[in-house]
């Protein structure tokens, strides 16, 4: 499927065909009576870690696997009002991570704003980055931003050679990428003791589970220093979720069944007890409260009587609610787990 098809946002199934399809599979049990065989039915947050805010859907790219469905005609954009909110809620916590993610978060106007005030609040700030972003004409000095505060950046880069790289995100995207990941070097970034962390993200290429962290970090190392001479801390590898454009990817081809069941057989209970949701708190561009960014997706806000918006945030009654599961937490339960963070164990 090409990047043509994928960029007919408005022909994606909404989210409540999304949630549906996810149900009815036969493919694999229903997740919440694999939890239960673990013995981690109903699931629980553990406290709130991570505030991570969404802040819309404008992305300057289009990429196959985008759970987000973001695109350069999105419109879903967080408000200043809205940011204002996330803003007051952090002061009267002690939430040690902001997690700033989108489509891509720094086009969004109050993104300069939130990093301001989160590191003036003593906050640790990542700034989930396309990469690409950095070389927009009107983004000419967001790297130097990004490091006078001290920001970590989680950067998306699906392999170290151009033809997947381009498959999943868009003819010369990997050319523009390694730019972006050497300017990020000569300013600091992944240099050792220079206190400027860059992580990278690998997403598969296809209807397959990520490999081994450990073993794809070396060899990203290897390949990456060695033809362009770059460097950075560490590598994540992440599910891609079975929802939004990689959802549609999986029905076109004829992959969902598999896929799902591929994701149900891999099921692991150690890493079903250490998902992101329960130490994470997602809020969306529109101050909607969910468990996760992928609930988001889904629109699978908050429940079981905690509160839906960021106006109402309540620590007593946010840090342990019950998280809202459904079949799409395959994704982040299989095989050595998925989380914003890589792999769970």
């Amino acid at each position: 499927m090409g990047l043509s098809l994928l960029a007919r946002q408005s022909q994606l199934a909404p989210a409540s065909a999304q949630r549906r399809i996810l149900a009815d599979t036969n493919a694999c049990p229903p997740f919440d009576n694999r939890l239960g065989r673990a013995g981690l039915a109903p699931l629980h947050a553990t406290g709130i870690a991570v505030f991570q805010v969404n802040l819309g859907k404008l992305c300057n790219q289009t990429c196959r696997h985008c759970h987000v469905d973001a695109g350069p005609d999105r419109q879903e954009s967080m408000s200043r009002e809205t940011a204002d909110l996330c803003l007051n809620m952090l002061a009267t916590t002690d939430i040690p991570t902001v997690d700033i993610t989108g489509g891509a978060p720094e086009l969004n106007p109050n993104f300069r704003r939130l990093v301001e005030e989160a590191r003036t609040l003593g906050r640790h700030v990542m700034d989930r980055c396309n990469l690409t972003v950095l070389l927009l004409p009107s983004q000419a000095d967001l790297a130097e931003f990004l490091a006078r505060h001290k920001v970590e950046v989680v950067a998306s880069l699906p392999y170290y050679r151009p033809s997947q790289t381009d498959a999943q995100r868009g003819d010369g995207v990997f050319e523009k990428s390694i730019r972006a990941l050497q300017l990020l070097n000569r300013l600091g970034y992944g240099i050792e003791g220079s206190g400027l962390i860059l992580n990278l993200v690998h997403n598969p290429v296809g209807a397959f589970l990520p490999p081994r962290q450990e073993a794809t970090e070396a060899q990203f190392r290897r390949e990456l220093k060695r033809e362009h001479g770059l460097a950075f801390n560490h590598l994540y590898t992440i599910t891609n979720m079975p929802i939004s454009r990689f959802l549609e990817f999986l029905l076109e081809s004829g992959n969902y069944e598999g896929y799902m069941e591929r994701l149900a057989n891999a099921f692991n209970p150690a890493a079903a007890a250490g998902v992101m949701c329960r130490y994470t708190l997602s809020v969306g561009w529109d101050g909607t409260l969910y468990d996760c960014d992928f609930n988001q997706m889904l629109d699978l806000p908050i429940a079981h009587g905690a509160p839906r918006h960021i106006r109402d945030f309540d620590a007593q009654r946010l840090q342990h609610r019950r998280i809202v599961t459904g079949n799409h937490c395959y994704g982040c339960t299989a095989g050595s787990g998925s989380t914003c963070g890589g792999a769970v164990t």
